[in-house]
Formats: structure tokens, sequence, C-alpha cells
């Protein structure tokens, strides 16, 4: 029992020493444990401040670059709202220019219509051939009151034979009737024709409507027993008509490739052949012009005698006033010799008084003739020393010149 108690004793001391053992290894080892954990703290705490300072340095840089970044895009905003808002009052002007454009082009719109109504109207109005051909007369009257004088034209003029003319051109030389005509209704067919058969068919109605009208001023106003020149002109107050008439016509562009008369011949050349000149408004208005110039050349040419007199009469009003110029420059001269003669005789009596008035008591009168002179002494005023023979010599002198030259 003993033994087993010693034996339990030993192994309890045992167990002891091996827990006092393990007690003391467990110890080194939590040192050790420690140290290394301090070692690690110190290294952590040494790393993570490095971090830190590094984090701290990349945070400050970072904010500094998203700074600069941030001033750098608020600078663009600012430009790019500064220019949009300059684009959105460019805008808005531009928008308040259209929408007054729109105003102003609805205003231009109701007037065109207006307009459109007006001449409409006056077309409706032109249907009349008489009031159609009123409107070509009184075209014709305007043009030829702002082109001539009012003694070198005639408007409604009668003849013997009872036929009127729409104007009269005087001339010296005889008179040139005008008559306006222009076949309205044939040229609108023209215009309103939807085929070439209707074309070709309106045309030639057209070209008939323009004959007769031809003959119609051939054969009632060129009348030269009336005093009227052996040709006339045909107003035509419509300058497409015209084109459509003659200009096209010359071509012969006719819409069919050949001439719109029988047997080649063009309206114009009908129309010279019957001594009758078709005229445009254009046209009229330059003829009428070469006519004014005439009358003008013919006007200065009638007072050229009259210019002539005139020249005559200037040349020998001019050799009247060379001659009494001349005169008048020897009087002058004359008068001039006088004075200068008179100023010697006042200074050498002059300088005689003041002699007499000195203390050193007068002296020779002829001494006085040594006296310095302003002016010139002629011949004849120092052969005479009497004031009163001088006087009277002047004057006697002076009433020959007014005598003999007066001006």
């Amino acid at each position: 029992m003993q033994i087993v108690v010693i034996v339990l004793l030993a192994l309890v001391a045992l167990l002891l020493l091996g827990l006092v053992i393990l007690s003391a290894r467990s110890s080194a080892r939590a040192r050790v444990a420690e140290e290394r954990h301090e070692a690690t703290k110190r290294e952590l705490e040494a790393s993570f401040s490095t971090g830190l300072n590094a984090l701290s340095n990349s945070v400050s840089s970072v904010t500094s670059l998203v700074h600069d970044q941030l001033s750098l895009i608020s600078t663009q905003m600012q430009s790019s709202t500064g220019q949009i808002n300059d684009r959105m009052e460019n805008a808005a002007r531009m928008v308040s220019g259209v929408q007054r454009s729109l105003g102003e082009l609805g205003t231009t719109t109701e007037r065109l219509v207006e307009l459109g109504k007006s001449i409409q109207g006056v077309e409706e109005i032109l249907k009349s051939p008489k009031l159609r051909g009123g409107l070509g007369e009184f075209l014709l009257a305007d043009l030829l009151a702002q082109s001539l004088p009012s003694a070198h034209y005639a408007l409604q003029h009668n003849f013997s034979n009872g036929t009127r003319v729409d104007a009269l051109v005087i001339l010296d030389g005889g008179a040139v009737p005008i008559d306006s005509k222009f076949p309205l209704e044939d040229f609108r067919r023209i215009l309103s024709a939807t085929t070439d058969e209707e074309t070709k068919a309106a045309r030639r109605a057209f070209v008939a409507g323009v004959k007769r009208h031809i003959d119609a001023v051939a054969d009632m106003y060129i009348l030269p027993a009336e005093g009227t020149l052996n040709f006339a002109l045909m107003y035509i107050p419509a300058e497409n008509i015209y084109y459509e008439s003659i200009v096209r016509d010359l071509g012969g562009d006719t819409g069919s490739g050949a001439s719109s008369s029988p047997g080649g011949v063009s309206l114009s050349e009908y129309a010279f052949a019957r001594r009758v000149i078709p005229v445009s408004p254009n046209t009229l208005y330059l003829y009428l012009q070469s006519v004014l110039m005439g009358l003008r050349g013919a006007e200065v040419e009638g007072r050229a005698t009259e210019i002539l007199a005139h020249l005559d009469s200037l040349g020998n009003d001019f050799d009247a006033i060379a001659t009494d110029f001349s005169v008048l420059g020897r009087h002058l001269g004359n008068a001039t010799a006088k004075y200068d003669d008179i100023g010697g005789k006042v200074e050498r009596y002059s300088y005689a008084l003041t002699r007499l008035g000195s203390p050193d008591g007068p002296a020779p009168f002829d001494k006085a003739a040594e006296a310095p002179s302003c002016g010139t002494i002629p011949e004849n005023s120092k052969e005479t020393s009497d004031p009163a023979v001088s006087f009277e010599s002047a004057g006697e002198s002076t009433g020959e010149s007014a005598g003999k030259e007066p001006v």
C-alpha cells in the first residue's frame, strides 16, 4: 500500500515537475511569442504608419488633382454655360426675327392676295375691247408727254377722211401717225393652249389678227396728202405681245418649226412691206428720244444765225471796251505824272517855308530847288519856279487832256 502511495507520490511529483517544466517552457515561449508579437506589432505599426503616410500623400495628390480638375471643369462649365447662353440669346433673337419675318411675310402675302384680286379685277375690266384700247391710248399719251414737247405731238387727231389716229408726232417734214393696236384675246389663246394643235391654231389666229391691225394702220393713217410721212407706227403696249408677234417671229420660232406667215414671210417683213413699224413701249421710247435729239439739233441750227449775230455784237462791244480801257490808261498815266510833279513842288515849298522860320534866316529861293524830293520832277516843272504859273499849266494840261480824250 505504501509502495502504491509512494509510487503515486512519485508520479505526482513527476507530474508537478513536468508541469513546472512545461510552465517554464510555456513562459519562455510566451515571452518569445510576446516579443515576436511586439516586434510584429512594431513592424505593423511602422508599415501602417508608412502606408498611412503614403496613403495620405496619395490622398493629398488625388485631392489636389481632383481640385484642379474640378476647377478646370468649373471653368469649362462656366465657359460652356456662357456660350450656351449666348447661343440661346442668338437663337431667341433669330426666332424673334423669324417671327417678325413671318409676320411681315403674312402681311405681304395678304397684300399679294389683295393685289391679285385687284389684278383680276383689272383683267376683268380689260376684257372689254373699248376699255383695253383706252388703256393703250392712255399709256401712249403718257409716254409722249414724258418724251416730247407738247408742240411736237397731237392726240386723237382727226383726218379729213373721218378717221381718228391716237397720236401724231409732228416734225418739220411731216407727221408720223401712231396708233395703239394689240390682239390681246388671240394672245391669251396662245397662252392657254395645252396641245400642239391648239398652239398652232391659236398662233395662226394671232398672226391673222396682227395682220388685220397692220392693214388697218396702213390704210387708215398713212396719208401723205394729209401731211403724214409715208410710214406709221403701230404701238403694242405690252412687251410680251410685242415679243410674240415681232421678236419671236423674226427667228421663225412659231412652236411648229415653220414660219408663222404664208409663204415664209414673217410678221415684221409683212409690216415693213406695208410701211408699218411695230413698236413696244421700250422701242417707242428710244424712237422718241431720237426724235427729241433731232428736234434739239434743228432748234440749235435754227438759232445759229441769231447766235452769230450775238457774237458779232459781243465782238463790237469788246472792241469799244478795249478802246475805253486804253483811253483810261492814258488818263491814269497823265494823272500819275501830274501827281508826281505837284508832289515835288509841294516838297520844295515846304522846305522853303521851313527855312524861312529857322533862326538862320531865310535862304535863297534857288536853294530850295536843291531840297530832296520824294517824287520824280518832270523837266517842264524845273523850268518854272512860280507856283501860280505851274498850277495854271497843270490846269491847262488837264483840261486839254479831258477835252481830247474823255473817258
